[in-house]
C-alpha cells in the first residue's frame, strides 16, 4: 500500500513539474520574438524597428508624393473626378469643354502634392503610439502589416489633421476655382445637381495615395537589404 501511495505521489509531482516547465517555456516564448533570420529580438528591438520602418516609409512617401507630378503622373494614385461627378465630366467633354475638367483634375493633384510635402510630422506623431502587442502582430504579419496597422488606428485622426492642410492647398493651387468653373459650366446643360465636398474628397484620395506608397516602402524594407537603411532595420528585417 505504501508503495502505491509513493508511486502516486511521484506521478503527481512529475505531472506538476512538466506543467510548470511547459508554462515556463510558453512565457519565455512570449517574451521574445524571432526575426526572419532566426535572431532573437527584444520587445524594444521590435518596436524600434517597426517604428523606424514606418518613419522611413512615410519620409520617403511624403518626399516622393510632395514633389511635382508625385500624384499627377502616378496612375495608381492619380486623383480623378469623383464617381458622382463622372456625368459632369462626360457632359463637358461632349460639349468641347474638356479643358475645364483637365484643369480641375490637375489642380486637385497639385493640391495633394503641395499638402503631402508637409505632413510627415502628422504621421510620425501617430506612429509613436505603437504598443508591444501591436508590434508582435505586425512583425509576424504580411508585407503591409505595419502600414495596415497605421491606417486602421490613425485614419480618423490623420483625416482631421490633414483636411485643413488640403483645404489650404486647394485654394493655393486654384482647385476650388476650377471646381466651381466645372460645375457652373455643367449647370448650363443640366438641371441635375451634383454636390461633392471637394476638400473631403481630395483629403481621402491623398491619404489613400500616401498609405499606398508607405505600403510599398514597407514591402521593400522587409525584402530588400538595400532598403534597410538603418542599423535597427537591418537587425529586425535583415536576412
Amino acid at each position: 500500500m505504501k508503495k502505491i501511495v509513493l508511486y502516486f505521489t511521484l506521478a503527481i509531482i512529475s505531472i506538476h513539474t512538466s506543467q510548470a516547465q511547459l508554462i515556463k517555456d510558453i512565457l519565455n516564448k512570449a517574451g521574445q520574438a524571432t526575426s526572419g533570420n532566426g535572431k532573437n529580438l527584444s520587445n524594444e528591438d521590435i518596436i524600434s524597428g517597426l517604428k523606424d520602418a514606418l518613419r522611413v516609409g512615410t519620409d520617403s512617401s511624403t518626399k516622393k508624393l510632395g514633389s511635382m507630378d508625385g500624384f499627377f503622373k502616378d496612375a495608381a494614385i492619380k486623383i480623378l473626378m469623383p464617381e458622382e461627378a463622372k456625368k459632369v465630366e462626360k457632359t463637358l467633354r461632349n460639349f468641347g469643354m474638356g479643358s475645364l475638367v483637365d484643369k480641375a483634375v490637375l489642380s486637385m493633384n497639385r493640391a495633394a502634392e503641395d499638402a503631402a510635402s508637409g505632413v510627415g510630422n502628422i504621421f510620425w506623431d501617430a506612429i509613436k503610439g505603437m504598443s508591444i502587442s501591436d508590434g508582435l502582430k505586425i512583425l509576424r504579419g504580411g508585407d503591409f502589416a505595419a502600414t495596415d496597422y497605421l491606417k486602421s488606428v490613425t485614419t480618423k485622426q490623420l483625416t482631421e489633421k490633414f483636411r485643413p492642410v488640403i483645404e489650404t492647398s486647394l485654394v493655393k493651387m486654384d482647385a476650388t476655382k476650377y471646381w466651381k468653373d466645372v460645375f457652373t459650366a455643367y449647370n448650363r446643360f443640366s438641371k441635375d445637381q451634383v454636390n461633392t465636398d471637394l476638400t473631403a474628397y481630395v483629403t481621402e484620395r491623398a491619404l489613400s495615395g500616401l498609405f499606398y506608397n508607405i505600403g510599398l516602402q514597407e514591402q521593400k524594407i522587409r525584402k530588400d537589404p538595400a532598403a534597410q537603411v538603418t542599423d535597427i532595420l537591418k537587425k529586425v528585417f535583415g536576412k
